[in-house]
C-alpha cells in the first residue's frame, strides 16, 4: 500500500473516533447516599411487593429502591386477589410490579420516578399521574420498579392498596376503577397508527384541563370538550375510540371529580409531555445529523480508492 494511501486512512479513521466521540452519552443519575429522615406526619414510606416475585428479585427490588434498612420502611405484598379488587383483573395474574410510596404534604404535587423504565413497556410516567390523580392521589412520591418486563398496569394495585392498608387513607373504590380505565384506553390508543404515549397523555391532559376550566354539567358538554381536543391536537380517532374517550370522562363526571383540585398539577403535568415531544423531535434531528455524517464519512473512504 502507497504511503499516501496509507495517511489518507489514517486521517478518515481520526475522523471516526472523532466523530463517534461526538455522538451524546447519557448521563447516569448521581447516587445520593444520605438517608431521607422518616415523616412523623405520615410515617415509613410503603413498598409494595408483587407476589410473584422470588426473594432475589424482591432484594433487587429494594436496591433498586433505594431500601437499606427495611425497619424503615413498611413493607406489603400485593396478590391477585388484590388484582380483582382493585382493577377487577385476573386472581391467577403473576404480580411483578413494585413500588414505594412516600407521602408528601398538600401542595407538594405527585411525583412519578420510573426506576426500571426499560422493563415498564406500556405505561409512562405521564399516564401513571393521570391515573393516579383519578383515583384521588395527589401528593405522593412513587417509585415504580419491576425486575422483568412488564406491561406495567398492575403497579397501580400495589399503590392503591398502600394507601388502603400501608396507613388507613382509603381511596374511593369508583375512583380507582375509572382511574384503571383510564389507564387501560391510554395504552390501547397509544398502539394506534399516528398516535404514542406522549401525545395520548397529552389528550387526557388536555381533556382535563379543559374540565377543570368548564366545570361541565352535561354528557354533550363534555363530547364538545373532547371533539374541540382532538381537533386542536389534530388526533384522528375511529367513533369506536372516540365513544369510549367521552364515556370515561362522563363516568368522571358522574362521581363529581373536581380536577380543578389539581389545576396545577395539571398545568405541569402538559409542560412535561410538551417537553417530551421536543426532545423526541430533537433527538430525531440529532439521530438523523449524526447519520448524514457516517454518509459522508463512507463517500470520503470510497474515494481515497476511486
Amino acid at each position: 500500500m502507497k504511503l499516501k494511501h496509507l495517511l489518507k486512512i489514517t486521517a478518515v479513521f481520526s475522523l471516526l473516533i472523532l466523530g463517534l466521540g461526538m455522538i451524546a452519552v447519557p448521563a447516569f443519575a448521581s447516587n445520593d447516599d444520605d438517608e431521607e429522615a422518616i415523616n412523623e406526619k405520615y410515617g415509613l414510606p410503603i413498598v409494595v411487593y408483587g407476589e410473584a416475585l422470588s426473594e432475589k428479585q424482591k432484594e433487587e427490588v429494594r436496591e433498586l429502591l433505594g431500601v437499606k434498612d427495611s425497619s424503615k420502611v413498611k413493607e406489603i405484598i400485593v396478590t391477585g386477589k388484590d388484582l380483582v379488587n382493585y382493577i377487577d383483573g385476573d386472581e391467577h395474574s403473576n404480580m411483578y410490579s413494585s413500588a414505594k410510596i412516600t407521602r408528601k404534604d398538600t401542595g407538594e404535587g405527585l411525583v412519578i420516578n420510573q426506576v426500571t423504565p426499560e422493563n415498564i413497556t406500556e405505561v409512562t410516567d405521564e399516564m401513571y399521574a393521570n391515573a393516579l390523580l383519578t383515583a384521588g392521589i395527589e401528593d405522593a412520591v412513587v417509585d415504580v420498579v419491576s425486575p422483568v418486563k412488564v406491561t406495567g398496569h398492575s403497579a397501580l394495585v400495589g399503590i392503591y392498596k398502600a394507601y388502603d392498608e400501608g396507613d388507613g387513607t382509603a381511596l374511593n373504590k369508583d375512583r380507582t376503577e375509572v382511574a384503571n380505565q383510564e389507564l387501560n384506553l391510554a395504552t390501547k390508543l397509544a398502539k394506534k397508527e399516528g398516535l404514542d404515549q406522549d401525545k395520548v397523555s397529552e389528550l387526557l391532559t388536555e381533556i382535563k384541563k379543559e374540565i377543570a376550566e368548564q366545570n361541565p354539567a352535561t354528557k354533550e358538554e363534555i363530547e364538545k370538550i373532547i371533539d374541540e381536543k382532538l381537533k386542536t391536537l389534530e388526533i384522528q380517532l375511529s367513533p369506536e375510540d372516540r365513544q369510549l374517550l367521552i364515556d370515561l370522562f362522563n363516568k368522571m363526571r358522574d362521581l363529581n371529580i373536581n380536577f380543578d383540585n389539581v389545576k396545577t398539577q395539571l398545568e405541569t403535568l402538559s409542560d412535561d409531555i410538551q417537553k417530551r415531544i421536543e426532545e423526541a423531535v430533537g433527538d430525531k434531528g440529532f439521530l438523523e445529523s449524526v447519520s448524514n455524517f457516517f454518509k459522508e464519512l463512507i463517500e470520503s473512504i470510497k474515494s481515497i480508492f476511486s
